[in-house]
């Protein structure tokens, strides 16, 4: 789905190519407005979702406003975590390590659709460690293992995305070259049209 349809849809963008960065993204800025993409928890769930974390089916659903309270309290962490990491503080993580000793899981091995076996992990939390467990998981592995340098903002002077910049030359400046590196190339072509007429 392109970025604009995502959008247009009410779905936070997943520009952020890591799932700790798409969580970030689950708050944007659309002019001089915050928008807050997790407006209660049926968007939680549905986020989620589209990241493929989703409780079994016989699994009791959590408190939709507790599943919003500790996922938004999960973001706020993860920003502050990663922001002390990007500047290069230690981030005190025994918060985060809540969140991931809560999240309880086992090795699985099954076969899958072709009858090749698939080793995996099952939750064996209750709901919400199940739900928030692999968000944690992300934003833990993000600050152990990631290349610090790669970790950036989107530099549209309106954004406040986030991205895990991936590409070959790792150049990336924006959090799509659809929304705000149009902008910024639009915004640019106009100074310069503007410029050659004075």
């Amino acid at each position: 789905m392109s970025d604009a349809a995502t959008q247009a849809h009410g779905d936070a963008p997943l520009v952020g190519d890591h799932l700790a960065m798409d969580l970030l993204n689950t708050e944007a800025r659309k002019d001089d407005a915050l928008i807050d993409y997790w407006r209660n928890g049926a968007d939680v769930m549905g986020w989620l979702a589209r990241h493929g974390v989703r409780l079994p089916p016989s699994a009791k659903r959590p408190d939709p406003a507790e599943l919003l309270a500790q996922a938004t309290a999960l973001r706020t962490l993860a920003r502050r975590l990663i922001d002390a990491r990007r500047n290069g503080a230690a981030p005190d993580t025994a918060a985060l390590n809540r969140y991931l000793h809560a999240y309880l899981s086992a090795p699985s091995l099954t076969a899958g659709a072709d009858g090749a076996l698939v080793l995996s992990r099952v939750t064996r939390a209750e709901p919400l460690p199940a739900l928030l467990g692999p968000l944690a998981q992300a934003v833990a592995e993000l600050l152990a293992e990631a290349d610090f340098a790669l970790v950036k903002q989107c530099e549209h002077a309106d954004c406040i995305l986030w991205f895990y910049d991936r590409t070959k030359a790792h150049k990336r400046r924006w959090c799509s070259m659809s929304t705000c590196g149009n902008r910024y190339k639009a915004a640019q072509f106009r100074k310069k049209a503007g410029a050659e007429k004075a």
